[in-house]
């Protein structure tokens, strides 16, 4: 049995006592579980109601926790669940930004197939802008291409 599900199930099966999970306890194991790429306890989460978009003390959405770890399964499954790939981070970046500067492509793929970075001047850099800071202008040029998708007009 995975550690973690066995972890919340302890926790979880003593009501009344002070093991009763925290909601930011529970907040914890959810990001833990999206950094680790543990598709089992992310399904179980989302299975019983735990908000695919919550957002952790940094800002962070699952996705971009996933994204960032280079965990493409688990990108997947919050992709299933409705996870939004256009929430921006208190910096005003995107799941699609952290896998640009992480040079993770396949989760590229799978995130762009909507382009939420348009230029919006609340929003913070462009995924183009970001691209050039971080030198992926051409792999990004690549990926669009791929994927039959025409940049964003500016």
């Amino acid at each position: 049995m995975n550690k973690w599900l066995l972890c919340l199930g302890l926790l979880l099966a003593l009501p009344g006592t002070q093991a009763q999970p925290t909601s930011h306890q529970l907040d914890q194991y959810f990001f833990a579980a999206a950094r680790l790429g543990d598709t089992e306890v992310l399904h179980t989460f989302l299975q019983h109601g735990y908000p695919v978009n919550a957002r952790n003390e940094q800002s962070y959405t699952a996705l971009m926790i996933a994204t960032y770890a280079g965990q493409l399964p688990a990108v997947q499954l919050l992709l299933e669940h409705g996870a939004d790939r256009c929430i921006r981070d208190k910096r005003g970046h995107t799941a699609m930004m952290g896998a640009v500067v992480k040079a993770e492509w396949r989760i590229a793929r799978a995130l762009y197939r909507t382009d939420c970075d348009t230029s919006d001047a609340a929003a913070g850099v462009t995924l183009d802008e970001f691209a050039e800071v971080f030198g992926q202008t051409e792999r990004l040029a690549a990926l669009r291409a791929e994927l039959g998708i025409e940049p964003a007009a500016h």
